[in-house]
């Protein structure tokens, strides 16, 4: 084979490399941006916002979160278990009156612990689980973000309790926000929510005798 013939060889074959893998490049910045932005809503402006726009770095970290959790298959709870845990989270409601910080603290371990008994990483690994709760759940993870947040926040105990209305307002909106996850991950495949029961300690709750806005 002469010289030029296996220039021409290594030619052709480096040229439909790089269409390749420019075919990839475009395929990956178009219908996979578009694709992982339509899964994960205001989770994917949330992660792009918090890599100061960096499109890539945005859409690298969802993809890991999907090959890390996308196959992840949560087991229902038992009636049990769903009753359980809506009686924790009406008495939470309850106890937000006297203590709201002892309630939000409450209202973020119930999410955990809810979580966990769905499969979910513990409730240990906040960031772990967060991420896998983001993958099934897109729409509604900002409310455990919210909570959790709250909930770890430093500074001086009672704050809330002290007579700051603009703090308390925030903590009921942040427990607001975080009801819908839980009503997501107590549903357990059945048609509504939460328990007839649950609807109703939710309608009179004192998180509703005081309106704020959820979002």
């Amino acid at each position: 084979m002469s010289t030029g013939l296996i220039i021409a060889l290594i030619v052709i074959v480096v040229a439909v490399v790089l269409v390749a893998a420019a075919l990839t490049l475009r395929a990956r910045g178009g219908n996979g941006g578009r694709n992982l932005r339509r899964r994960f809503g205001p989770e994917y402006d949330h992660v792009l916002a918090r890599h100061d726009g960096d499109t890539k770095a945005a859409e690298r970290e969802l993809t890991e979160r999907l090959e890390r959790h996308g196959g992840l298959r949560v087991r229902p709870l038992e009636p049990a278990e769903r009753e359980r845990f809506e009686a924790r989270w009406a008495a939470a409601q309850e106890h937000f009156v006297d203590s709201p910080r002892e309630a939000v603290a409450e209202v973020d371990r119930l999410i955990a612990d809810v979580a966990g008994a769905r499969g979910f990483p513990d409730g240990g690994q906040y960031e772990e689980q967060l991420a896998a709760l983001s993958v099934h759940h897109a729409g509604n993870v900002q409310g455990y973000r919210r909570v959790h947040r709250a909930a770890t926040a430093t500074g001086t105990p009672g704050t809330a309790e002290g007579g700051s209305g603009a703090d308390t307002e925030e903590l009921r909106a942040a427990v607001l926000e975080a009801r819908d996850l839980f009503a997501d991950l107590t549903r357990s495949g059945q048609r509504t929510a939460v328990s007839h029961k649950a609807q109703g300690s939710h309608r009179t709750s004192p998180l509703h005798r005081h309106q704020v806005a959820e979002r």
